[in-house]
């Protein structure tokens, strides 16, 4: 049986979401894209995800910030405002009439190109756009119980060749990481920068606490988690000591507790780490807290903008 962080209850509403394309709704099985798509093609294209609480787009305007930020670093015109694609977005979720524990994806490619080709100057469209909006309640289960890692020998890129921070369709480094994972035995996995320091995970942000402290990586060799910044930012709010630092396998070893975060799940524990138990090997009391703190954070943005 599957188990991660992206574990969600069943919901047979999902057989007859309608999926959005380039302005128009297709049933589940009839959504398809060109086999000329450049995403197909050679992975060029952007992405994010989002929840909705209670009639909110949680964090949208940093996802936003993400998105745009990607487009602007692979020199991609969206063909669209922020405004723009919010609407979208609405009309997605407004025509499957979703409410509360949804996750909804954008992705948007460069285009159809005229033969298959990574030169972006044989695009012959402009981007497609997709968001697929579906029922996704996280497991309560799944997180109460934690998951197990596994340290691949798939390094995450250094900056200078495929940013860490671009939430990009090229996600094979992190397909590979995670099948090692797998097939070792643990749930996901983790993974090292260039310098053999710890950095993130292949889906998720990674976290230790030591002695009342958190640790996560610099930022410089991890992805650009919404999650991982909301957690940062309650710490700081709660007077909870944090640092963004660079630590090695040494230091997760012997943390007291560890933990991932993820626009899904949220705050996940740790409780495994390459066969070693982590602290206690459940979750931690710190870890529970800054659940907590995360949730009251949505509670907020959900009052601010309802």
């Amino acid at each position: 049986m599957v188990h991660g962080t992206h574990n969600a209850l069943p919901d047979k509403r999902n057989e007859d979401v309608l999926i959005y394309i380039n302005g128009e709704f297709f049933k589940r099985n009839d959504a398809k894209i060109s086999v000329f798509d450049s995403g197909y093609l050679v992975g060029d294209g952007i992405w994010e995800a989002a929840r909705l609480h209670h009639d909110v787009l949680v964090f949208w305007d940093r996802h936003l910030d993400r998105l745009f930020a990607g487009a602007a670093t692979i020199g991609m015109d969206l063909g669209m405002t922020r405004e723009e694609l919010t609407a979208e977005m609405w009309k997605v979720l407004k025509i499957n009439d979703m409410h509360d524990n949804v996750h909804v994806r954008c992705m948007i490619t460069r285009g159809i190109k005229k033969t298959p080709s990574q030169d972006p100057r044989l695009t012959i469209s402009g981007p497609n756009i997709v968001i697929i909006a579906e029922h996704k309640a996280a497991s309560s289960e799944s997180q109460e119980k934690g998951i197990t890692l596994f340290t691949s020998t798939i390094r995450r890129g250094s900056p200078d060749y495929l940013d860490p921070r671009l939430n990009c369709h090229s996600k094979l480094h992190e397909v590979q990481a995670l099948y090692q994972a797998i097939q070792a035995g643990a749930d996901e996995a983790l993974m090292l920068d260039i310098h053999g320091f710890v950095s993130t995970c292949n889906a998720t942000n990674f976290f230790i606490v030591k002695k009342g402290e958190v640790w996560t990586s610099t930022g410089q060799y991890c992805m650009n988690g919404i999650t991982r910044g909301a957690i940062i930012q309650v710490c700081k709010e709660n007077d909870i000591p944090v640092f963004e630092k660079d630590f090695s396998l040494f230091d997760v070893y012997g943390a007291d507790e560890a933990f991932v975060t993820g626009t899904f799940g949220g705050v996940t524990p740790v409780t495994d780490i390459d066969g070693r138990k982590i602290g206690e090997g459940k979750f931690g009391d710190m870890s529970r807290r800054l659940s907590k703190l995360y949730m009251e954070l949505i509670g907020r943005e959900v009052a601010n903008v309802g």
